[in-house]
């Protein structure tokens, strides 16, 4: 291992280690990408539920229940890896249970409604899931400094890992059509291949992948405790005004992104008439722009300002969201879709310097914590009120694209709201408080 990897590293890890944890992003985004935004969302809306005024809202019901369900669940399955040191074993249970219900959707066809459902809300759950545990190992591997480039790599082999398992599908998919097969035939393949590439590309890190925690005190007491923690972390969290301010703006411009991930290939399919093939183009394209977008924004962000860089996406995803209802043809809507890449990789990049920027370093896991939550109710939020609006109007998907800009404008105005320099100035006070009051106790225990 070179001098420069191993300062980075905490003792005892290894650069293999470390790659084998990233490797879980390049394994597990196959699931997102294919599933959730680019080929069985578009599916079911479209021959499961035989595209019915209804079929929209079904899926991102659907989509809601996973998520709350994670949101339910998360403090005590946190507390139980925590308490009984099985952040692995649980990792392994959850990466089976997606790979599973992942293939089990290819049994799905057209009108198996019911267990189309259930599929999706086991297989994202167990997702879901699966992503807390594999970002609870971060900490034990690198060091502080570091934390941010090991998350880096995993986040670009994320990225790397979707295109690649999209990219497998769409051969399949193009040869499936050379041949006249319909969706109901070749749809239940990809998620075959969905799933076998998680399972092989998820080997490394339960090969290498290391449990270095420590039993601690009992599963009751634990779990009490944990579920205690998030109640005392919301009230604490007011305490920072302008954290908190950007918290709430989290939830609704995320709820406008996390509509477009869950739904662009069904808009794609049902507004622009977009077939499997040119929606799975579609998303492998904007895939490769939200990467650039993400490394060359995250580049700028800086000089720009924090404030002034999310505001400038909020802008372009104010933009994305009139060009995709004005577009009647592909080479406009085209624009639209990439112009999404472009924000939908700088906004996330942006939101989450911005919380770290504005959390007390004493309490930055807590708020990165509530960051999280932020962005899973925004989940909820978001594909519920897209759904809503097209089944609210017999089906048509362009109104319900505007709806989502209503949430782009509500983040505008509640950011306008969020002082930055104010907000910085509270984080770092009360963490030079709560470090004097931490070596004042310190100082007089030595006393007695």
């Amino acid at each position: 291992m070179s001098t420069k990897a191993a300062s980075t590293l905490n003792p005892g890890v290894r650069r293999r280690e470390a790659w084998a944890w990233a490797m879980y992003d390049f394994a597990n985004s196959g699931y997102t990408t294919v599933v959730i935004t680019a080929i069985f969302n578009a599916y079911f809306v479209a021959t499961v539920a035989g595209n019915t005024a209804w079929a929209t809202l079904a899926w991102s019901s659907a989509l809601a229940v996973s998520y709350a369900l994670i949101i339910l669940t998360a403090p005590a399955i946190g507390a139980y890896a925590d308490l009984k040191a099985a952040k692995k074993p649980l990792l392994a249970v959850t990466t089976i249970g997606c790979i599973a219900g992942t293939a089990a959707l290819a049994l799905v066809g057209p009108g198996d409604l019911w267990l189309a459902i259930v599929l999706i809300i086991v297989s994202n759950y167990f997702f879901g899931t699966g992503e807390n545990l594999i970002a609870a190992f971060l900490p034990e591997l690198a060091r502080g400094r570091a934390l941010g480039r090991l998350s880096g790599l995993g986040w670009g082999l994320g990225y790397v890992g979707g295109l690649l398992t999209l990219g497998a599908c769409l051969a399949y998919v193009t040869h499936a059509q050379t041949l006249g097969q319909p969706p109901s035939a070749f749809v239940p393949v990809t998620m075959l291949i969905t799933a076998g590439l998680f399972a092989l590309a998820a080997l490394p890190t339960f090969v290498w992948l290391r449990e270095r925690a420590t039993p601690l005190q009992s599963l009751e007491t634990g779990i009490s405790a944990a579920y205690a923690r998030v109640r005392e972390t919301l009230r604490h969290a007011r305490r920072y005004p302008d954290l908190f301010r950007f918290l709430v703006c989290i939830v609704f411009y995320q709820a406008g992104v996390q509509a477009v991930i869950a739904l662009a290939a069904v808009y794609a399919q049902q507004a622009m008439g977009f077939d499997t093939r040119s929606s799975i183009e579609l998303i492998l394209v904007v895939n490769v722009t939200a990467a650039l977008g993400a490394v060359v924004f995250g580049h700028y962000q800086d000089r720009l300002g924090h404030r002034r860089a999310i505001a400038l996406t909020l802008w372009g995803w104010l933009a994305t969201v009139v060009l995709a209802w004005f577009a009647t043809t592909p080479g406009l809507f085209w624009v639209a879709a990439n112009l999404a890449g472009l924000c939908l990789g700088a906004s996330q990049s942006a939101g989450r310097a911005l919380v770290g920027f504005l959390s007390p370093a004493t309490h930055r896991a807590e708020f990165f914590g509530l960051w999280g939550l932020a962005v899973k109710l925004s989940s909820i939020l978001g594909p519920i009120t897209y759904g809503l609006a097209v089944w609210l109007t017999a089906g048509a998907h362009r109104p319900a694209m505007l709806t989502l800009g209503l949430f782009f404008v509500l983040g505008l105005v509640i950011l306008s709201k969020v002082d930055v320099r104010r907000g910085r100035r509270t984080a770092i006070k009360n963490s030079l408080d709560r470090l004097a009051r931490n070596a004042a106790v310190e100082y007089n225990s030595t006393l007695t």
